[in-house]
């Protein structure tokens, strides 16, 4: 596998668009099958609270959001949203709690009841709650969790202006753990949050020295909200994620290049032209932990319209 050096990555992410656009096309269609998009549900279980500062995020307790708190749900209601996510068309539901670290207590518990609930329903289950010891991974695991997310933000020398009270090694430790544990890697950014595109290109070459390197790569547009520090940022231009897109693709051939937050402003005709980037993976539902997100039935409109195809889930290829 090809090690990209930040020049090297810079090069490809200032290609003429349209040039970018087609050898990441090719790429993806040497990897992976054209037309077949990924499904991911992603459920807010514990809302908001977290003692965590990022910057972006409406559920952090330091800022004054229309966010309203709630505790971890209950298994049975879990199991109810994951039937509804699978009958929209979903083949991975991903667990979202607003925690800085997973606990050994109670509520890990229930998690664990969620992700085996999860798992026998044949939707493959991602989660993302904060750090974890390698201990922690590996009950997620034995549960039958799937993947875990923990994404890097943006680049460590831009690290410290969006998040205070954590550092760039502890999400990169999070991650080993979660490999030692066996389970498979989804680990993006945000782009749209004031910082450079150096920024944007050291983020995607820590992704791409990760060996092996993350299964799943998810690339957010930030939505800014009220009441946090990046309220007033202005929106990302369309051509910003098809770049980003098209870049991960090039440098992650293997991995599910996950268009994520902030396709609520984006066209057909954008989104379009980042599954042609390489994006094959989405977040369907309502919502995005808590941010507004495409409702099931105009995404399956649009998978229609374009032709795409939801890619099934690795439980269900176990259970055929």
């Amino acid at each position: 596998m090809k090690t990209w050096s930040k020049e090297e990555i810079l090069e490809v992410y200032n290609t003429p668009l349209i040039e970018l656009v087609a050898k990441a096309g090719e790429i993806h269609k040497q990897f992976h099958k054209i037309g077949e998009v990924q499904v991911s549900s992603l459920l807010s279980i514990k809302t908001g609270g977290c003692p965590e500062d990022c910057a972006y995020c409406p559920q952090a307790a330091r800022y004054n959001t229309d966010v309203k708190v709630h505790k971890l749900m209950d298994v049975k209601e879990v199991s109810e949203c994951a039937d509804n996510a699978k009958i929209g068309g979903a083949s991975r539901m991903c667990l979202g709690a607003a925690w800085r670290e997973v606990r050994d207590n109670k509520d890990f518990d229930k998690v664990l009841d969620m992700v085996k609930v999860i798992n026998s329903k044949g939707l493959e289950v991602c989660a993302t709650l904060g750090m974890v010891t390698e201990d922690q991974a590996k009950k997620l695991a034995d549960a039958g969790l799937y993947a875990y997310n923990h994404n890097l933000d943006t680049s460590e020398e831009n690290y410290n202006n969006i998040i205070s009270t954590r550092n760039y090694d502890d999400r990169l430790n999070t991650i080993k753990n979660v490999r030692k544990a066996g389970l498979t890697v989804c680990s993006g950014g945000i782009i749209g949050m004031g910082e450079k595109v150096e920024d944007r290109i050291g983020m995607l070459h820590t992704l791409s020295i990760l060996r092996p390197q993350p299964e799943s790569v998810p690339i957010n547009a930030l939505v800014p909200v009220e009441g946090t520090p990046m309220e007033n940022q202005p929106p990302v231009p369309i051509w910003d994620m098809v770049r980003m897109i098209a870049t991960a693709r090039i440098v992650l051939p293997h991995t599910a290049v996950r268009l994520s937050a902030g396709r609520l402003n984006m066209s057909m005709e954008g989104q379009a032209l980042c599954f042609l980037a390489g994006a094959n993976s989405i977040f369907a539902g309502e919502k995005l932990l808590t941010t507004p997100n495409p409702l099931y039935n105009q995404d399956m409109d649009m998978f229609k319209i374009l032709g795409l195809t939801p890619k099934k889930s690795v439980a269900e290829k176990v259970e055929a």
